[in-house]
């Protein structure tokens, strides 16, 4: 194929020194003073099309430049793959720091941080907020510095291994603090020895009336454990082989107490009798559902989450994407 050959006469063209001008103007009024194309067509006296043409021409010169500039710890690109391919409302990746010997514990606290600000930047007046249970919790209500007032309510309980004022409840304490609004503590457990022992403390008037709020949670945020030693309150919590009896019907992930394999779908129906949290039921009635998750332990849980249909939103670092987009 042979390339058509310029009239006779022509010439490439070289933008003037008026022109050049001209065009620096136009850019000045359109990207920083946030000019209409119209508008910059009337100071100058052409057509909205011939300021079109002019900076588009510029910007594929290179007379303009267009940088994005993100903090360094966020990945644009991978964040913008996973809303396309899960649908999400909310989608942010951070880049893990797995080789420094603290990477968990760094990776967690990045969780948490920037969850604190994602929070700051969506919650509006009026919210309801409901806060789940885990490490990267306790580190978003370190981290919250500004928040929409709003209540804040604990979706569930906390680890039976800690006291049940630790952790969540600060993190709930906090954020209501920050948001000058309520606060709705669990001072229970999440998990109960049994079905009886749940219902009775779900009637006790504290936890009630947190427990009566969920309905109202406009705001939510839930993290995923894993199937394994210090990756799930839940596994944490149960006997050796009621652990083993729940990994042969298909456990890897825990959300809010339930247990799920990995399509998803809830296994071991009856350790819910002996959970205190918030419902999948409850939780689909929520506007925005947002998922935080970190390390690569946790990627295959992750994957068991969002295929719930519970979450628009998700949090995670660079392990677990590259998981969720293989």
């Amino acid at each position: 194929m042979t390339r058509p050959r310029a009239k006779a006469g022509a010439r490439a063209h070289h933008a003037g020194p008026e022109e050049l001008v001209h065009t620096a103007a136009m850019a000045r009024m359109f990207y920083l003073e946030g000019k209409s194309k119209t508008e910059i067509a009337e100071d100058f006296g052409i057509s909205r099309f011939k300021v079109a043409r002019t900076l588009e021409a510029a910007v594929r010169d290179g007379l303009i430049r267009l940088e994005i500039r993100l903090p360094t710890e966020l990945d644009a690109e991978r964040s913008d793959a996973l809303r396309i391919r899960y649908g999400l409302s909310h989608a942010l990746v951070f880049r893990s720091q797995t080789d420094d010997p603290d990477g968990a514990a760094l990776v967690t606290h990045r969780l948490g941080a920037v969850t604190a600000d994602l929070l700051a930047e969506i919650v509006t007046d009026g919210d309801v907020l409901g806060l789940g249970w885990g490490p990267e919790i306790d580190v978003l209500g370190r981290e919250l510095t500004r928040l929409a007032r709003c209540t804040v309510v604990q979706l569930c309980g906390v680890t039976p291994l800690q006291p049940v004022d630790a952790n969540v409840v600060d993190a709930v304490r906090r954020a209501a603090r920050v948001a000058r609004g309520a606060a709705y503590a669990i001072y229970a457990p999440l998990l109960l020895p049994d079905g009886k022992t749940a219902r009775m403390l779900r009637r006790q008037p504290g936890i009630a009336e947190a427990v009566g709020r969920f309905s109202q949670v406009t705001k939510a945020v839930i993290t995923v454990g894993g199937w394994g030693p210090g990756l799930s309150t839940v596994y944490d919590a149960l006997s050796e082989s009621e652990r083993e009896d729940y990994r042969r019907q298909g456990a890897c992930a825990e959300v809010s107490g339930r247990l799920l394999n990995a399509e998803g779908q809830i296994v071991a129906p009856e350790l819910s009798e002996r959970i205190i949290a918030i419902s999948f039921d409850e939780l689909r009635r929520v506007p925005d559902v947002i998922l935080l998750a970190d390390g690569a332990e946790r990627a295959t849980a992750t994957s068991a989450a969002l295929k719930t249909g519970l979450f628009n939103g998700l949090v995670t670092d660079t392990a677990v994407t590259e998981h969720l987009l293989a």
